[in-house]
């Protein structure tokens, strides 16, 4: 069991790829990557999810699919008294190629089609509330449920999702690579994120070699200084014409360390952000 502690209010515990998360008194707020395929179930609190303008709201009971490689964020937060209280299953690749060779290929439907939606709210189903109800007792224990108990904990997900909707077939077993993206594209969207060279080469579509012969194309910079350079400059905007606080700042365009951000961008600007 890998456990991270938030705050004196805050745990989460992690069983292979199944993430239990609760939270007392505060709010948890994540902008992130969805790397994987991952169902969500709220089972007290409340979670909001914005994704390019869409607005997808949670209650107890609620479960929501969020298809991979897409950027979301989510806030967590108490409700009418509750600790918030939730599960996150992740569906990796290989996961899900193990589950697809196991199955019958005649059972998938041939005219199952792709989703183009990046958050679907279930419909309530007995499925979907059958499985996280089996998982509740997992919270606020020190028991570790065994690994291969976990990994059919997700075999029952994935056949939830697809008794729900055959077409899910299509997304959940899409194994094809990306096709190539423009990488400036991708970085102008997703220069803030927590992402490594290997992985934005995956994101845009290419192998890691490829992804550094095109990146000469477009930059004299090597990626992670043009990452950097990008962040600084967009902190810079916010702070000195937007008129943004610098301990908002810099955890909006990427950094982790307030330290780090003031150390960057004096180093760039000739003057540390407080000053302007």
């Amino acid at each position: 069991m890998a456990t991270s502690k938030l705050s004196e209010d805050s745990r989460v515990f992690r069983y292979d790829d199944v993430f239990f998360g609760y939270y007392f008194n505060n709010d948890e707020s994540c902008a992130k990557m969805m790397k994987e395929h991952t169902l969500i179930y709220l089972y007290s609190g409340e979670i909001t999810i914005y994704e390019e303008g869409k607005v997808t709201l949670m209650n107890p009971g609620d479960c929501v699919f969020i298809r991979r490689d897409n950027r979301v964020k989510v806030v967590k937060k108490p409700k009418d008294g509750k600790q918030f209280k939730g599960i996150f299953m992740n569906f990796t690749r290989p996961f899900l190629r193990k589950f697809f060779h196991s199955t019958d290929k005649k059972e998938i439907p041939l005219q199952a089609n792709k989703t183009k939606q990046s958050v679907i709210k279930l419909p309530q189903s007995p499925d979907i509330t059958s499985l996280f109800q089996s998982l509740l007792p997992y919270f606020n224990t020190d028991h570790k449920p065994a690994d291969n108990l976990m990994q059919l904990k997700q075999q029952e997900g994935v056949f939830s999702l697809l008794n729900i909707d055959p077409n899910f077939h299509a997304t959940l077993f899409d194994f094809t690579d990306p096709w190539k993206i423009d990488i400036l594209d991708f970085l102008e969207n997703n220069y803030m994120y927590d992402l490594s060279i290997e992985e934005i080469a995956n994101f845009t579509g290419r192998s890691l070699a490829s992804f550094k012969r095109d990146f000469k194309k477009i930059s004299n910079l090597p990626p992670r200084k043009w990452l950097m350079q990008k962040r600084l400059e967009v902190a810079h905007d916010k702070i000195k014409h937007q008129k943004q606080k610098v301990s908002d700042v810099y955890l909006e365009v990427g950094f982790k360390d307030l330290s780090h951000f003031s150390k960057s961008y004096k180093e760039n600007y000739g003057y540390s952000p407080t000053s302007i």
